[in-house]
């Protein structure tokens, strides 16, 4: 069963949840390495895509610790809508991020009391590139506003201490001591952990992630004990330790090579059939999934399989989740959940 944020901003708003050992995002990033013989790996924020369905898979396939979507603290705070329609847990979900867009400090102390009973941490999103969204001041503008940014991580850490983890994602500069100077800043105001994109503002994702950007930071700024998350072209388990041996990072956060293939920590390179048969089932138990946000789902899914390209417009031009079960009985083997098999398959179960 779903649990959603109390809808009204003025009825008294429950405690923190209590962090335990096994739930604490600080604790498992410091440990991973120790109790699994792995760095740690994360599903980062993905607009629209990371709702709760597809944070339970990432979860099915040995994903330590998952973000929510971006969402907008001033619409949050404001819009009883947005409150039901941005967020939904459940007692499964943990350790769970929350990740906020916000450029003022009264906006991110009232998002955050209105979400900490019902996640694990919250990451200030500074790192995304969209005009619209750096003109508001949110996203990278705060990585040019560093005074902003520490005064609101000094206001969260200030109140909850450690009842509540604080994050940060953050691009580079052009300039990388400036990123250096931030992330001193960022650790100085009480920060638990940095996730660093190696890439700039303007650096397309068809460019290759900065490691050397990552690591020259990383080693600038080892003396302040706060761990460091890398993220950038994470697309296979080997990646995962790639980029931790290269960088020094405590861990690696992915997010497109997740969309494609949510089981590439589980060690699949490509995704695995039984990948698409648990989305079908965590979809429709958790509901509340608009179709199309489904259906993109599962093309992403598709082609990292290389479905046949006749069937993969075919399933595009399908219209609701009626047709498209219908067109996935009609076209594979496909399993329910409680049925021999489910979830387990890997190649393509072809009917025909």
């Amino acid at each position: 069963m779903s649990v959603m944020p109390d809808p009204h901003a003025k009825i008294a708003i429950p405690k923190p949840k209590l962090i335990t050992r096994e739930t604490d995002p600080l604790h498992i990033i410091k440990t991973r390495i120790t109790t699994h013989g792995r760095p740690v790996n994360i599903a980062g924020p993905m607009v629209r895509y990371s709702k709760l369905p597809f944070r339970q898979l990432c979860r099915d396939y040995n994903v330590d610790i998952v973000y929510s979507p971006m969402i907008l603290a001033r619409e949050y705070v404001r819009n009883e809508h947005a409150r039901i329609s941005d967020l939904s847990i459940n007692d499964k979900d943990v350790p769970l991020i929350v990740q906020v867009g916000v450029n003022n400090v009264a906006d991110l102390l009232k998002f955050v009391e209105m979400v900490a009973p019902y996640c694990d941490g919250v990451g200030i999103n500074c790192g995304c590139p969209i005009k619209e969204q750096i003109r508001e001041g949110i996203g990278c503008a705060l990585i040019y506003n560093s005074d902003l940014l520490c005064s609101m991580v000094r206001a969260v850490k200030n109140k909850y201490g450690d009842k509540l983890r604080l994050e940060t994602k953050i691009r580079i500069h052009d300039e990388l001591d400036q990123t250096v100077e931030l992330c001193r800043n960022l650790c100085d105001s009480g920060v638990d952990w940095i996730t660093i994109h190696g890439r700039t503002r303007r650096t397309r994702s068809s460019q290759s992630v900065n490691l050397d950007a990552i690591k020259y930071i990383i080693d600038r700024i080892a003396d302040k004990n706060v761990p460091v998350i890398a993220n950038g072209d994470c697309f296979k388990l080997s990646d995962l330790e790639k980029i931790t041996k290269y960088t020094g990072a405590s861990g690696v956060m992915a997010v497109r090579g997740l969309l494609s293939n949510p089981a590439l920590f589980a060690g699949h390179d490509i995704c695995p059939w039984g990948c698409i048969e648990k989305f079908w089932y965590w979809a429709l138990e958790f509901g509340g999934l608009p179709f199309q946000l489904a259906q993109h789902h599962l093309y992403c899914m598709f082609e990292s399989m290389e479905l046949k390209r006749s069937l993969l417009k075919e399933m595009m031009n399908l219209k609701n989740y009626i047709s498209l079960i219908d067109w996935f009985d009609e076209n594979f083997d496909f399993k329910r959940h409680g049925e021999d098999g489910f979830g387990e398959a890997i190649e393509i179960p072809y009917k025909k």
